[in-house]
């Protein structure tokens, strides 16, 4: 295995860390014809009879990657078994037939098409008795895992951050642990070899700086949030998405520093919407905010990695909450769209159904709303509201923002009566203006609350745009829930942030 990679703010790398090239890579043709050919592709020993009639018309060199003696019809097939040949042709299909002319590429065709041969080749006849065309196979250089060992060999990675050495005796997963690089459950190593096969799921650049991380206010880079979905143990394919969510964590409004250092119990949420959702494979349906989907699991895991491994954001540090919360480990699910007759939440921020998105929301454990006899939306209504009161304090009014997770039986059940999603947050904000008597102090027994003769009015449980609602979970059972947040807006507080999910 090779060396796990770390933060690059850590110590620079030492001379005798850089990777080198195993052999110096020997001069191609400056002219003439190159293929490249493995044993293991029926196209290539199709072929090879094409390939002995070029030879024999002119300048060839072919290189084989699987087995020197290949093919037999040509004089000394030159061996390409290390790879570092094809890798520097950027080869991704064999056979592959290159022109070169005064020491660069002029042209280059894949597979075999016999009219594209005779006019890279110039040579007329060629394969007469083969079929036409036939695709070729994948190049051995482009297969996981060799073409990032080709890149570290080569010194070619462009990683920025610092290899460290583990002792031979020294327990990986221990060493990881006694660095504090864990969210306390063991993590993935990052090697460079897995970093590099990470950074192949996005386009973009890993040394592109997504912004200032909290709390330390260092800068985040894709290469770092890639080693952390690395430790997470995200495939390359999600890495979309957690670019997305450290996106919308960087926000200003969201205040990533203000989530961490206070002493209520939120941590990201994270919420994703769009056709990525089934790309990857999210879960939606029964367990949704539970465990057993590797993609929920780990790209909510990857984000609080970032923020621990590069913000420093670390419990009874900069971490200041009471009590926390498990979704401190991992807080990711899918809205199922699909089931729904509501908009996706993403299209509440202005972004277009259809359009894959994260949401983020500053939020802590499921509280959940257990009505199995209404039958009707405004009793259901009713009950949604008398629980969502009880947050933070039934005294406390405007509390904070809360994300409604609606089962599908209940979602069935304002459906049928022709309620949209706009309209049960209109009946549910009705539903949650308290009166001023009940939240005096002293009110209901309770020492909490306002002063008396402060309140001139009721209040409402919820700001303007506080209560949000989404579609989740199995088709069995009529429980909803909701997920408390943290005070919206203001100095001291976060608001909900939306990002478009990019390759």
């Amino acid at each position: 295995m090779d060396r796990p990679v770390t933060q690059p703010e850590l110590p620079a790398k030492t001379p005798d860390e850089t990777p080198t090239m195993s052999r110096t890579l020997p001069a191609l043709p400056a002219d003439g014809l190159i293929a490249v050919v493995k044993r293991d592709c029926p196209t290539c020993e199709l072929i090879a009879p094409v390939l002995a009639d070029l030879q024999q018309r002119g300048a060839l060199a072919v290189y084989t990657q699987d087995d020197p003696a290949f093919p037999e019809t040509v004089a000394q097939p030159i061996d390409d078994r290390d790879l570092l040949i094809s890798h520097r042709l950027e080869i991704e299909v064999v056979p592959t037939l290159i022109r070169r002319s005064g020491g660069s590429e002029t042209g280059r065709t894949y597979g075999w098409d016999r009219a594209e041969w005779e006019k890279l080749s110039g040579a007329a006849g060629l394969g007469l008795g083969l079929p036409a065309m036939r695709p070729g196979c994948g190049a051995l250089n482009v297969e996981p895992g060799r073409r990032e060992d080709l890149l570290i060999r080569l010194g070619e990675t462009g990683l920025a951050a610092r290899r460290v050495d583990f002792g031979n005796d020294e327990d990986e997963f221990e060493a990881i642990f006694e660095r504090g690089w864990t969210d306390g459950l063991p993590v993935v190593p990052p090697t460079e070899r897995r970093v590099l096969r990470m950074l192949a799921g996005t386009t973009r650049d890993p040394k592109e700086v997504l912004g200032l991380c909290p709390p330390n206010l260092v800068e985040l880079t894709v290469e770092k949030v890639a080693i952390n979905a690395v430790m997470a143990g995200c495939k390359p394919d999600y890495l979309p998405v957690v670019l997305a969510a450290v996106e919308a964590a960087l926000d200003p409004a969201f205040s990533m520093h203000g989530v961490l250092a206070t002493t209520m119990f939120v941590s990201p949420v994270v919420v994703v919407n769009g056709p990525v959702r089934r790309q990857i494979g999210m879960n939606a349906l029964g367990n949704a905010l539970g465990q057993g989907n590797r993609a929920n699991a780990t790209i909510g895991r990857a984000l609080q990695l970032i923020i621990r491994n590069v913000g420093g954001g670390r419990p009874q540090e900069v971490d200041r909450a009471t009590l926390g919360n498990p979704g401190k480990y991992t807080y990711c699910f899918a809205e199922d769209e699909e089931g729904s007759s509501w908009e996706p939440l993403s299209n509440d921020f202005g972004i277009a159904r259809g359009t894959s998105a994260v949401t983020l929301f500053a939020g802590y454990g499921l509280q959940g709303i257990v009505d199995q006899k209404a039958r009707d939306p405004e009793s259901l209504a009713n009950s949604f509201a008398e629980s969502l009161k009880v947050l933070h304090n039934v005294k406390l009014a405007p509390a904070c923002d809360a994300l409604l997770v609606v089962c599908p039986e209940h979602e069935r059940t304002f459906r049928a009566a022709g309620w949209s999603k706009a309209r049960l947050l209109e009946e549910l904000y009705k539903r949650c203006e308290i009166p001023l008597e009940r939240l005096e102090q002293g009110a209901l027994g309770i020492a909490e609350g306002y002063p008396p003769g402060v309140l001139k009015s009721s209040r409402n449980k919820f700001r303007p745009g506080g209560l949000m609602i989404v579609r989740a979970g199995g088709s069995a059972g009529m429980f909803s829930g909701i997920i408390g947040g943290w005070t919206g807006g203001g100095f001291a507080g976060s608001m909900p942030v939306s990002r478009e999910v990019k390759s």
